[in-house]
């Protein structure tokens, strides 16, 4: 597994620069100029979390990027966590299930697993498609707590004596033993969504454009979840052309755009055969070893440091700029290579990330855009 290394063309007439420059500098004096911060090199490597757990203990990988490593004793205080959203925990009826031929049957099934999953480790209780970790949250808070009162203040009903819930691996634990189905039969199942391969699914990337707007919206990632939670065609029709609106920009003013991404969710999450009853949160390690670490670092609230704001902002201790950035990954490259369009597997973004360099890329903590490299500063010429 010999690691990959990106050699940025950006930085060689830097340092072509800086070859010249160097030959006629005095002793003692520094440049008073630096370059970005940008590492000139980057080498990502494949690698399984129990290397990574070593790696980072020795502070020669500056960051994991794969599946949350395990340490067996305390984390070392030289490495640090970042969270972001990790992925939607959905329940799901199954369509021929006979203990919920109907929508109202349906939500008794659903929302009693859902509020028997709320106190489980590792899993946030949250029965709406907007979570916290979303930069639109705030348009939805009072429903998403609303939703959250009335499933924990409820009387729990006697749940189906014959209920059997589908699990497989961690989300297993989600369920109580007695109702883990073991055979073909089963009454609902409980899934995971990854959420920044939601927005990887539906982002664009082209000539150095990332796209659409909309991608990392709360509205838009409940639109791609429960798009078929209702069999009611009048639903379903009226959400799409909600959804129109907001893509096409069809409407008057903020006000009425929130009015109508509160609309889309709240008309999503009324159906009952599919179901968000909560998220899971993603922690990745990085080092901070006071010589060989991390010093400044960003990165995505949904995607974490597989995103363009970690590369663009990651500063190494060791080097007043640039440097040699060592990351680790848990996906070996599979997608084929496409200058244009990018790279479409977890290997392959975090190098278009590191090559691709658009004018704009995604705010990290909204679903806003944000320049890169430039500043849109106003000009007071003339005043």
């Amino acid at each position: 597994m010999s690691p990959l290394k990106v050699i940025m063309p950006s930085v060689l007439p830097v340092l072509a620069a800086l070859l010249v420059t160097l030959g006629v500098a005095r002793g003692g004096h520094e440049l008073p100029v630096y370059p970005s911060y940008y590492p000139h090199e980057i080498a990502i490597e494949t690698m399984p979390p129990e290397r990574a757990v070593d790696l980072l203990r020795g502070a020669t990988l500056h960051a994991y990027l794969g599946a949350e490593p395990r340490f067996a004793s305390a984390v070392p205080a030289s490495v640090r966590v970042v969270e972001s959203l990790g992925s939607f925990i959905i329940v799901r009826i199954n369509p021929a299930a006979r203990s919920a031929p109907d929508e109202r049957s349906a939500c008794a099934v659903v929302e009693t697993i859902a509020r028997d999953m709320a106190d489980k480790p590792g899993f946030v209780f949250h029965p709406y498609p907007v979570t916290p970790l979303h930069g639109d949250y705030l348009y939805h808070v009072d429903r998403a707590e609303a939703a959250k009162a009335r499933l924990l203040g409820a009387l729990a009903a006697l749940p189906p004596q014959n209920l059997m819930v589908r699990a497989s691996g961690a989300l297993a634990d989600l369920v109580r033993p007695e109702w883990r189905a073991q055979g073909p039969d089963w009454d609902a199942a409980i899934e995971e969504v990854d959420a920044a391969e939601v927005v990887a699914a539906s982002t664009t990337s082209l000539n150095g454009w990332l796209g659409p707007p909309w991608v990392k919206s709360g509205w838009f990632h409940a639109e791609r979840l429960l798009a078929d939670a209702t069999d009611d065609a009048e639903a379903k029709h009226r959400t799409e052309a909600m959804a129109q609106r907001l893509e096409a920009g069809d409407y008057r003013d903020a006000v009425e755009r929130v009015n109508l991404e509160r609309e889309v969710v709240a008309t999503l999450a009324g159906g009952c055969r599919r179901r968000v009853a909560g998220y899971t949160v993603k922690r990745q390690y990085f080092s901070a070893e006071f010589t060989n670490g991390i010093e400044n670092i960003g990165f995505d609230a949904i995607e974490g440091l597989n995103s363009p704001i970690f590369i663009r902002t990651v500063k190494l201790k060791d080097f007043p700029w640039n440097g040699w950035l060592k990351l680790g990954i848990d996906v070996r490259p599979e997608a084929a290579w496409n200058p244009i369009g990018g790279f479409e597997d977890g290997f392959g973004r975090l190098l278009w990330s590191a090559i691709g360099d658009p004018a704009l890329f995604s705010t990290p903590y909204d679903s806003g855009w944000m320049l890169n490299r430039i500043a849109d500063v106003q000009s007071n010429s003339g005043r």
